[in-house]
């Protein structure tokens, strides 16, 4: 099973952290997405777009239409379980969404927290600890037991475009073929032909239905 890590990774320590939490689950035998390093950088692609001609807000609106995509496609079909990262004053703000997606969808949803400040009086705000049953693993090392454990009582569901709802079918099929995109660029690192793919699916008046009948070809 391929598992979704989220968390911070605004610091080098948090992105440390996040390393830490896919490794342990890579040497227990799964294989994971870790965004910062499987995912787009969006300065890069950023500058490209830059580079073309778009005025760099517009290029950041729709870059950032992209990476929710590509996370939709991730937390919604490619991945079956999702690891989150609880850490911080704060828990951060992406993975929370994160959270609350894969609770919806019905997938294994394993939290882990080994820091002790809160907003709430050293509590997990209950909206949040409520979608991980108010437990979680307090070391790295318990993560895989704890997932483990949780994928034996509840039954995976399925990653299905058809299952979705509309919006998040149509996030979930434009991921895919950014994804697919990423995939074959992975030897290569072209950010030119990754600024492409985000062209061709996000750039304003190019978002094109077609592009979303790929996806479907490509998942079914």
């Amino acid at each position: 099973m391929k598992i979704y890590c989220a968390g911070p990774l605004f610091n080098q320590s948090e992105r440390d952290e996040m390393t830490a939490i896919a490794d342990a689950l890579i040497a227990a035998g799964f294989t994971v997405y870790l965004p910062h390093r499987d995912g787009m950088e969006f300065r890069l692609v950023h500058e490209v777009l830059i580079g073309r001609g778009w005025e760099p807000a517009v290029a950041g609106q729709f870059l950032h239409e992209a990476i929710f995509a590509l996370d939709v496609f991730q937390l919604a079909i490619d991945c079956g379980a999702m690891v989150w990262n609880l850490n911080g004053r704060v828990p951060d703000e992406g993975a929370v969404a994160e959270a609350a997606m894969v609770w919806t969808l019905g997938k294994p949803l394993v939290a882990y927290r080994d820091d002790v400040r809160s907003m709430i009086a050293g509590r997990v705000n209950p909206l949040l600890a409520g979608m991980v049953d108010f437990t979680w693993a307090e070391t790295i090392d318990a993560i895989v037991p704890t997932l483990r454990e949780l994928m034996l009582r509840e039954s995976a569901a399925a990653n299905n475009l058809d299952q979705l709802s509309p919006r998040m079918s149509r996030a979930a099929s434009d991921g895919a073929v950014l994804w697919k995109q990423l995939q074959t660029q992975n030897a290569t690192c072209d950010n030119e032909q990754l600024a492409d793919c985000v062209t061709d699916l996000f750039a304003p008046s190019t978002h094109q239905l077609s592009r979303r009948s790929e996806a479907r070809r490509v998942l079914h």
